[in-house]
């Protein structure tokens, strides 16, 4: 039910932002609403409280918002809010988020290593991905995991290509332990 809420609002939400041709304007608002909630989490639970009552929710966000973002996402919040669905809001903004980064043909990579890489191998990754794939930009999220040992473990949508050490060794585990002796 909650994919379904998610990919609702937030296609209602590409749309608009497709037919305004506000992609590019849309995109890093709703990143930072995104962030405001994430630095903010009391502020999400105050729109999820039962005894709140909807307009005093409304108002508040206009109070925070108005200024700071287009004029149809504070309407947009409103609706999300006199709808009930401020549960839900996380996931909507990152359908969002997701559908305007494909659109535009922005990857999306999470590359982990069991240790800090140098600039330049960074740089070197992300042409790669360029280059093996149909994306036009990258935006790779790094992340440190050392009980891989070595190699990397990259993730990009459902697809997942792990060389590293750990999962070889484990391969090899899982073969030797079918030989029969």
């Amino acid at each position: 039910m909650a994919k379904l809420i998610s990919k609702t609002y937030g296609e209602a939400l590409f749309e608009l932002a497709v037919e305004e041709e506000k992609t590019d304007v849309m995109l890093e608002e709703i990143d930072g609403i995104k962030n405001v909630f994430l630095d903010n989490p009391e502020y999400l639970k105050f729109l999820n409280h039962p005894r709140i009552p909807v307009e005093e929710k409304i108002k508040t966000t206009e109070n925070i918002f108005t200024e700071r973002i287009d004029k149809q996402l504070i309407g947009f919040l409103g609706i999300i809010i006199t709808k009930g669905r401020c549960e839900n809001l996380m996931e909507i903004l990152d359908y969002f988020l997701d559908r305007v980064k494909g659109f535009k043909g922005i990857g999306v990579a999470y590359v982990t290593t069991p240790f800090e890489l140098k600039k330049e191998k960074k740089e070197a990754i992300c042409k790669k991905l360029l280059a093996t794939t149909s994306y036009k930009e990258m935006e790779i999220h790094y992340a440190i995991k050392p009980e891989l040992l070595g190699g990397m473990q990259i993730r990009i949508g459902d697809r997942v290509v792990d060389s590293s050490i750990q999962t070889k060794l484990n391969q090899l585990q899982r073969d030797l332990l079918k030989l029969q002796v």
